[in-house]
Formats: C-alpha cells, sequence, structure tokens
C-alpha cells in the first residue's frame, strides 16, 4: 500500500477580487522508504502541496490520504494530533528554539505532541542525536552551532517522533555545498537505518540528484515525473 496518496487534489485561494489555483487536478502516490523531490519554479505549488501531504491545510477539492488516512476534511484538532504521530518537517531556516539546548530542541516534539513517558523520552532522544552525530553537542545553543550542526539537530527532531513521513522544504538552501551533501547523506542514512520517507521541495540540484523519483510542477499541476 502506498504510503501517501493525492486524488485529484485543488487548492484556491482567494487574492483580492480574484482566485488563484495553486494546485490544480493533482494526483500522484508515493511508496514507503522513499526518497522523493517536487520540483518546479516558486508560485509552481511546491510548498502548498507539502502543506498538503503535512495536514497544514485542506483542499478545496481531491482527497489526500497519509498512511491509510484520508486527512483532507479532519478538524485542527485532529490533524494536529496526526501530525504529531505520523509527520515530521524540516525547514531550511531550521527553526530551532534559540533557548533550548539541542536536547531540549529535540525533546520538544515528544513532550508536546506525544504522550511519551520521560525513560522513553531518552532513550529517543539518545537514539537521534547519536544518529545524527549530535550526541556531544547535546548541552549546546543553536547561536553555539555551525549551519551543519543547527540542520542535524532539526534532522534529529523531525525523526525522534518516529514518523511515517518526513516534510523537507528547502533544507539545504542556507548550507554551503559541502555542508548540504553531508546533510543529504544523512537523510538518506536515515531513511535507511529508520525506514522513513523523505520527501522535499527544492531547487537544489543536489537533493534533486538524489531523489529516486521526481515530480516537476508548473502552475499547480504536475507536468512530468522522472525516476
Amino acid at each position: 500500500m502506498s504510503l501517501v496518496v493525492a486524488e485529484n487534489l485543488t487548492k484556491i485561494y482567494q487574492m483580492g477580487t480574484g482566485k488563484v489555483a495553486a494546485l490544480n487536478g493533482v494526483s500522484f502516490s508515493l511508496e514507503k522508504s522513499s526518497f522523493i523531490s517536487f520540483i518546479g519554479p516558486s508560485g509552481s505549488g511546491k510548498t502548498t502541496l507539502l502543506n498538503m501531504i503535512g495536514c497544514l491545510d485542506s483542499p478545496t477539492s481531491g482527497i489526500v490520504t497519509v498512511d491509510g488516512q484520508d486527512t483532507s476534511f479532519l478538524s485542527r484538532s485532529k490533524k494536529a494530533d496526526f501530525r504529531g504521530r505520523k509527520i515530521g518537517f524540516i525547514f531550511q531556516e531550521f527553526n530551532l528554539f534559540p533557548v533550548l539546548s539541542v536536547y531540549e530542541n529535540v525533546e520538544y516534539p515528544l513532550i508536546m505532541v506525544q504522550d511519551v513517558g520521560a525513560s522513553e523520552r531518552r532513550e529517543r532522544i539518545e537514539k537521534v542525536l547519536e544518529a545524527v552525530g549530535m550526541a556531544e553537542h547535546a548541552a549546546k545553543r543553536p547561536s553555539q552551532l555551525s549551519g551543519g550542526q543547527k540542520q542535524r539537530t532539526a534532522v534529529a527532531r523531525a525523526l525522534v517522533a518516529n514518523p511515517a513521513i518526513i516534510l523537507a522544504d528547502e533544507p539545504t538552501a542556507n548550507l554551503d555545498h559541502e555542508t548540504s551533501m553531508k546533510i543529504i547523506s544523512l537523510m538518506k542514512s536515515m531513511r535507511d537505518d529508520f525506514g522513513t520517507t523523505f520527501v522535499f521541495s527544492t531547487h537544489d540540484p543536489k537533493v534533486v540528484g538524489e531523489a529516486e523519483k521526481i515530480y516537476v510542477l508548473e502552475d499547480g499541476k504536475i507536468v512530468r515525473e522522472e525516476a
């Protein structure tokens, strides 16, 4: 069974007196443990599509199913609960809390979203920090980290809840070439070790070059698939 299935997704936004179709009849399926990129020019619908998969927005019409659950029109609270259990996020700006340590940043989703006991939290956090090479930096604040270390922390935070899928919006945009390649390699290793599906919205040819399947978007439509 496919992990994500989108059927004729449409998203229309009201812009002043007019309407804009950010997505226009998009259909696709994503398999478990895959490494997928959505690419296309700005305004093509990439971020909107990730928001649909990530339960951050609802379609105007169509259906999106994630891990067997039709998430299209869940209530806000049910979407939040589903995100906490099934979906991780990685952003280009890292989105770490500056007042929290690396350890506390990774712990945050387990405290806020999931009912996970202290001993299990500690076990999960130590496991992912070791996996991403950040165990020795657990006590540091984000201001003490390099860009690559911040993104490694963000990867750990996304993984700690054992999500079925991680959505990464331009995750290498603020990293140099060498660091980008290390982060991409790290995420592929995490996919292999944890079985997590990674889905990227990106302009970065380094990310695209590592993808196992590529969907090209233009004007809210998938115009091409590449494997």
